[in-house]
C-alpha cells in the first residue's frame, strides 16, 4: 500500500558526486548491477514504470527491458500472467506500473482533463462515452475495433489519431479511471469497466500528495536524475524537489539524489554487460545519459535511413558502470537468425569488453530461440 514520501524537499548543502559515484547509483537503481531481481513484480517495483512499446525489430520494449534484468529466467508469458491474471501490475497510459501505484492516480481521474481539446470533445460526445460504457458493461473486455462507433463529433487531429473516435475515448475514459485495459491480444488491447479489473479499496490519496510520492518513487528508481526536463507526454522524466540536491563533475545541471541510495556511495560496486532497449529508462532521458555517463543516444527508428547513425533499433550496450557502445541488430524470424548488422564502439573495446559483449548477443539470441548471424564487422 502506498505510503507518504519518504524525500525531504528542504534543502541542503548539494551533495557532490563524482562521474563515476553518480553512474554506479543511477545503474543500481535501475537494477542493472551483478545482482538480478527474482520477478517480473519485483522489477517493476524497482523501475517505477516501464513503457510498453510493442513495435521492435528484435523484441517488444518491455520484453527487453525485463530480460535485461532478469536474465534467461524472463518469459513473456511471465509479464501477461502478472497483468491479466494476478492483476499485480496494470498498463496505464502506456506504461506499465505496480497495481498498488494506482492509488497515487485516483483524485487525479476526477479532474477535468487537462487540456480544454479534450474537454470540449468529451462534452460534445456524452451520449458517445455512456454507449461505450453500456457495450462494455455487456460484452467486455472487448477489442476496441469491435466496439462501435457512435460519436456525432470526430476527434480532429492531424496526426494518427484523427478520426479514431474509439480507441481516443477509451483512452480518456482510461484517464478518468471508467474503463481499463484488461488483456492483450496479439499485440491489441481489450477493454472493460475499470471496476472488472482493478481492486477495491485501495486509498484515494491527494493529487498534491500523490504527485510528491510519484516523483519520490520517479527518484528512487532513477538513483540520480534532473530536477527539471523537458515535458513528456506519458511519464515525467524530471523528479522536481523530490530528494536531495546534487552536483556531479563537470555537469552545469541541477540534479537531485535519493537519500535512500546515499549509503551506496561507499559501497562495492560489482557490475555487469547489458542490452537496453532503446526505450530502458536508464537512457531515456538525453540530459541524464550524457550527464551521468557522457554518453550520446537516440532512437533512430523514425529517422530516413541515411541518416541513422547507429540503427533502426540500436540496443546501448552497457560494460559494468559504463555505456560503451550501440549494437545495431535486427531478428529475422523466419530464418530464427538474431542478425548483427555492426557493434558501434563509443570506446576502444578491450578483450573483456568484447568477450562480455559478445557473450551477452549470444543470451539475447538464445533467449529469443534464435542464432547468432553476423551481417556487419565487429
Amino acid at each position: 500500500m502506498p505510503t507518504s514520501a519518504t524525500t525531504t524537499t528542504s534543502e541542503h548543502s548539494p551533495i557532490g558526486l563524482t562521474r563515476v559515484q553518480a553512474r554506479r547509483i543511477a545503474v543500481r537503481a535501475q537494477l542493472l548491477d551483478a545482482a538480478r531481481p527474482a520477478s517480473v513484480v519485483d522489477v517493476v517495483r524497482g523501475l517505477n514504470v516501464i513503457q510498453r512499446y510493442p513495435y521492435a525489430d528484435i523484441a517488444p520494449s518491455a520484453d527487453l527491458v525485463l530480460w535485461s534484468r532478469i536474465g534467461a529466467r524472463y518469459e513473456p508469458d511471465d509479464l501477461q500472467r502478472a497483468l491479466e491474471v494476478d492483476r499485480s501490475l496494470l498498463e496505464l497510459d502506456g506504461m506499465i506500473r505496480p497495481m498498488e501505484d494506482l492509488a497515487l492516480f485516483l483524485a487525479q481521474f476526477a479532474l477535468p482533463p487537462k487540456y480544454a481539446k479534450t474537454r470540449e470533445w468529451l462534452e460534445l460526445n456524452h451520449e458517445f462515452r455512456d454507449d461505450l460504457l453500456r457495450e462494455l458493461y455487456d460484452r467486455g473486455p472487448v477489442l476496441a475495433r469491435e466496439l462501435p462507433d457512435t460519436a456525432r463529433y470526430p476527434w480532429p487531429s492531424s496526426g494518427w489519431t484523427n478520426n479514431r473516435n474509439v480507441t481516443q475515448m477509451l483512452e480518456c475514459l482510461m484517464m478518468r479511471g471508467e474503463v481499463a485495459i484488461a488483456s492483450q491480444e496479439g499485440g491489441a488491447r481489450t477493454w472493460d469497466l475499470a471496476e472488472r479489473v482493478y481492486p477495491e479499496g485501495l486509498p484515494v490519496i491527494p493529487v498534491d500528495q500523490a504527485l510528491a510520492m510519484r516523483d519520490d518513487r520517479r527518484l528512487r528508481s532513477l538513483g540520480v536524475a534532473p530536477a527539471k526536463g523537458p515535458k513528456q507526454p506519458l511519464e515525467p522524466i524530471d523528479v522536481g524537489p523530490a530528494g536531495l540536491p546534487a552536483t556531479i563533475e563537470g555537469s552545469d545541471v541541477a540534479w537531485r539524489v535519493h537519500p535512500d541510495v546515499l549509503p551506496w556511495i561507499d559501497d562495492d560496486f560489482e557490475g555487469r554487460t547489458a542490452l537496453l532497449s532503446p526505450f530502458d529508462r536508464l537512457v531515456y532521458d538525453r540530459i541524464r545519459t550524457q550527464g551521468i555517463f557522457e554518453f550520446d543516444f537516440t532512437l533512430e527508428m523514425f529517422k530516413p535511413k541515411a541518416k541513422r547513425r547507429w540503427g533502426y533499433f540500436a540496443l546501448p550496450i552497457l560494460h559494468r558502470d559504463r555505456l560503451v557502445g550501440k549494437l545495431d541488430a535486427s531478428a529475422d524470424r523466419k530464418a530464427a537468425a538474431l542478425r548483427v548488422n555492426a557493434i558501434h564502439e563509443d570506446v576502444p573495446f578491450t578483450t573483456e569488453m568484447r568477450n562480455d559483449v559478445d557473450a551477452e548477443i549470444t543470451a539475447l539470441a538464445r533467449w529469443l530461440g534464435m542464432r547468432v548471424d553476423r551481417v556487419g564487422s565487429h
